[in-house]
């Protein structure tokens, strides 16, 4: 039998709202919060099962931050916060920044050639590239391979990793808790002096990252769904960006995105497993404290402004026919953003959900089909997806869609199926608190999507709450036909 850690147990208990505050008092017991003078917050957690330590660096950066001409910006930062500073991964750090330089140099000129459009002279572009490349040859002199992965891999990294979304880049590893000093040590350096080595490297590899996404029909189908989905929010373009501005971003943009978006007030860091909670503010103000304070980003100002009517794209490819619907729904700090999470488990999530049984199993027009809400910091999408089987077409499967989606408001949903889809909700909820990693990932999520980690336990009364009125009212306010984006992908036919 799996055993369950103290937090697991702590939450599991929830299940009877009367314990509710006395668990939350126990929990706020055990988690200790402190923030640095230069804004940087932590959260601390003690979990002593075994000797493992997990930590969470939670930026509060994602594409929703970019604008026309650095999208990806934050997408490739994520690749080069993994290159070192001027003490890791470098053999010289001196001349190593001296070729830097010479390629950004070089590379602005390429840029501005380029710029002239069809009046770029091509034998000045081809002597800038031959001295771009000679001095990226110079540059990997100096450079040590991984350096900064391959310390914290020998010293028992496990799960090193990062990620980045439309709301957040986000950046975790393990380490056994006899290693907390070198992390502090290693993540302050690496947001206090990181080095943007290899960034035109990197930013290739981010650029067959796009291509790949361009050759997958799902890839295109959703970005082009985007684009029309959203007139006006920054939710409109895809994490990775438009390929012509990943193809343009600069060094100097990079390290500018950084000084704008890596300050310690829009940081925030949870530290969860076998810890001294005093040991760790202690080390934190130690290598955190120095880091030049800054202000904090302003949030997106933009307002997706209310559609006014079906809107639909369609692409043809020889891939299987996909129906994409998407209705315009709250942030996830909305009242109703609960709500439609138990609505997704009512009608899109898994094997026993509405829409499985009724294209999939019943009609048998669709090979899958699913739903479930966008959980974002600002409004976002309630997307309903469904797989034409052979022989089947979108527009079967997109009519049967409407006809569940017109049961959910007309029909009141029975009691039995409201508190299935509401103990799922919980479940998962309390599951992804079952490791370090994943409750680490949850306290930074609360605190800054939410402004409070204890919007955590909140979240569960929330669950708790919703009626069968609830799933009707939600339905009925957002799933209409003028708020409605419809992409699809059909069997190319041949000419």
């Amino acid at each position: 039998m799996k055993r369950l850690g103290a937090a697991v147990v702590l939450f599991a208990v929830m299940v009877a709202p009367m314990s509710q505050a006395q668990d939350l008092k126990e929990f706020e017991r055990r988690l200790t919060e402190f923030t640095l003078n230069n804004g940087l917050k932590f959260l601390v957690l003690e979990r002593r099962e075994v000797p493992v330590v997990s930590f969470h660096t939670y930026a509060d950066v994602g594409a929703v931050n970019e604008v026309t001409g650095i999208t990806g910006m934050a997408h490739l930062f994520e690749h080069m916060a993994f290159k070192g500073t001027r003490t890791i991964g470098t053999k010289d750090y001196e001349a190593e920044a001296a070729a830097m330089a010479g390629m950004d140099e070089l590379f602005d000129a390429i840029k501005k050639e380029k710029g002239k459009g069809d009046q770029a002279d091509p034998n000045i572009l081809n002597k800038l590239q031959e001295q771009f490349d000679q001095a990226s040859e110079e540059a990997q002199k100096y450079i040590v391979h991984d350096e900064y992965e391959e310390v914290l891999t020998q010293q028992g990294a496990e799960g090193f990793n990062a990620y980045t979304s439309e709301d957040a880049t986000q950046y975790i590893v393990s380490l056994p808790s006899n290693k907390i000093e070198l992390w502090m040590m290693l993540e302050s350096d690496r947001f206090a002096h990181p080095v943007l080595r290899e960034f035109y490297k990197e930013r290739e590899v981010v650029i067959e990252e796009r291509r790949m996404m361009e050759n997958q029909p799902t890839g295109r189908l959703y970005e082009e769904f985007l684009g029309i989905a959203y007139l006006a929010h920054p939710y409109g373009t895809s994490v990775i960006g438009h390929m012509s501005d990943v193809q343009a971003l600069t060094r100097g943009e990079a390290e500018a995105f950084f000084r704008t978006y890596y300050g310690p007030s829009n940081l925030t860091i949870a530290i969860v497993g076998d810890v001294d909670p005093a040991n760790v503010k202690r080390l934190a103000q130690k290598y955190f404290a120095d880091i030049p304070s800054g202000p904090k980003p302003e949030p997106v100002e933009t307002v997706e402004p209310p559609q006014r009517g079906e809107r639909r794209v369609t692409l043809e490819d020889p891939a299987q026919p996909i129906i994409l619907l998407g209705y315009h729904q709250p942030s996830v700090n909305h009242a109703d953003s609960t709500v439609l999470q138990v609505v997704g488990e009512i009608v899109g999530r898994g094997r026993t959900s509405r829409l499985y049984k009724s294209l999939v199993k019943e009609k048998k027009i669709a090979v899958s089909a699913n739903a479930g809400p966008m959980l974002n910091k600002y409004p976002a999408l309630f997307l309903f997806m469904a797989v034409s089987a052979r022989g089947h077409t979108n527009q079967e499967c997109e009519q049967a869609l409407y006809a569940e989606i017109e049961k959910l408001k007309t029909e009141a949903v029975l009691p039995e199926e409201l508190t299935k889809a509401k103990t799922r909700s919980r479940a998962d909820l309390i599951r992804q608190l079952d490791s370090n990693s994943g409750l680490a990932a949850q306290l930074t999520f609360y605190e800054v999507v939410t402004g409070d980690w204890r919007n955590l336990f909140q979240e569960l009364d929330r669950i708790d709450a919703v009626t069968a009125e609830d799933v009707q009212r939600v339905a009925t306010t957002y799933f209409t036909t003028k708020n409605r984006t419809v992409g699809a992908i059909e069997t190319a036919v041949s000419q």
